[in-house]
């Protein structure tokens, strides 16, 4: 039998909505919902790897997006229910969420010597993130010709100096088979990517690459008070 596998990392990104009545409410009762919420989010931090990214006016289905990695698959369950727990969760739906693992992958030669791959990231500005299938045809071709695919693209990948890819696997425990996310400097950058790739023998094979989602990272406070303009208000009043 085969040795058991162990993920190295679990990788999750949550996509959330908040309710337009949220913003009816008296700005008192928004302020204390806020704190509750990122007084979790930032306890949290304490004991896994949690960013926030912005995607207000981006998309009109979420409006923001954590990027939770640990290696306690529990804590996400865990952190979710703190979450449930504050005032803005009864305004907050949740209309993506994506589960994956890390692992080698199986078209790159692996050192021994090197430790168990993990997700580190580097804290750029923007972070794009989208699910990925390939169609079954790409599985039925010999390995050889699925490694040399996979090495062009990432060597091709590699010429774009100011994107870094955080690939992981999410076979048997989510919809899709990976996650992709990339974080780069400026979404122009990942838009000459992926107009690259698309010329690739890999690219072929692509049988599912969206929904796509692009975020701003920032402050989880910062993201909170975009949700009701309280940061522009607060900008305002400098001005003046």
């Amino acid at each position: 039998m085969p040795p058991e596998a162990v993920a190295d990392q679990y990788v999750a990104y949550t996509l959330y909505r908040i309710d337009p009545a949220w913003r009816r409410l008296p700005v008192e009762e928004r302020a204390a919902g806020k704190d509750a919420f990122a007084e979790v989010l930032e306890e949290w931090s304490e004991r896994m790897d949690i960013r926030g990214y912005s995607l207000v006016g981006v998309r009109p289905e979420v409006d923001l997006m954590l990027w939770k990695l640990t290696e306690r698959f529990d804590d996400f369950r865990e952190l979710a229910a703190d979450l449930n727990a504050t005032p803005l969760a009864g305004y907050v739906t949740t209309p993506y969420s994506y589960l994956a693992a890390t692992k080698p992958s199986k078209y790159f030669e692996r050192d021994s010597k090197r430790p168990p791959r993990r997700i580190v990231p580097r804290g750029a500005p923007y972070l794009v993130v989208y699910p990925f299938v390939k169609k079954r045809e790409w599985y039925a071709l010999p390995i050889e010709d699925r490694r040399r695919a996979m090495q062009e693209h990432a060597t091709i990948g590699s010429r774009f100096v100011t994107i870094t890819n955080h690939t992981t696997y999410s076979f048997g425990i989510d919809d899709q088979e990976f996650m992709t996310a990339f974080e780069c400097e400026s979404p122009a950058d990942f838009l000459e990517l992926m107009m690259t790739l698309r010329e690739t023998e890999a690219s072929r094979y692509t049988e599912r690459d969206t929904p796509i989602f692009v975020g701003a990272a920032a402050d989880i406070r910062a993201i909170l008070d975009s949700l009701d303009g309280a940061a522009a208000r607060v900008e305002a009043r400098r001005v003046v």
